[in-house]
């Protein structure tokens, strides 16, 4: 299977690793700059890139609190599931892990899983420094 996967360590408990992606007002301080609603199990979210002019329709596939959120969309003309387990660490803080899959195989698949990949990476980049330090990195990776 065709994927990638990106973790961090968020120094927060995972309750506020959770609300961070689902609470629309909380998603435009790392990711998004917007989310149309809460994210809940079986509903489809309309979240903006103000940015880039972009618009992002993702359907919530499963949702376990402060545990596992699993959504899909269709970038690309491709079928991509992002999966993001949370795990409590004993310390407090939280072990976050994105794995995405549904990538097609053609010529430009590892140009594609890589850009994915350091995609993951600059998310879970600004919501450390949002959650931990009440930073707003989002929008600050010019293409």
């Amino acid at each position: 299977m065709k994927q990638v996967t990106a973790k961090m360590k968020i120094r927060k408990p995972a309750h506020d690793v959770f609300e961070a992606f689902v609470d629309p007002d909380k998603i435009g301080e790392f990711w998004f700059s917007s989310s149309s609603e809460r994210w809940e199990q079986g509903k489809t979210i309309t979240l903006r890139y103000e940015e880039y002019n972009a618009t992002a329709v993702m359907k919530v596939l499963e949702l376990v609190p402060d545990r596992k959120i699993v959504i899909a969309g269709t970038p690309m003309e491709e079928e991509l599931t992002s999966t993001f387990e949370l795990t409590e660490l004993e310390d407090g803080s939280t072990l976050i892990e994105v794995t995405e899959t549904g990538f097609r195989e053609d010529e430009t698949l590892v140009d594609r899983m890589l850009g994915q990949q350091a995609g993951w990476v600059y998310v879970l980049t600004c919501l450390k420094a949002y959650l931990e330090f009440g930073a707003n990195l989002r929008g600050a990776l010019v293409h």
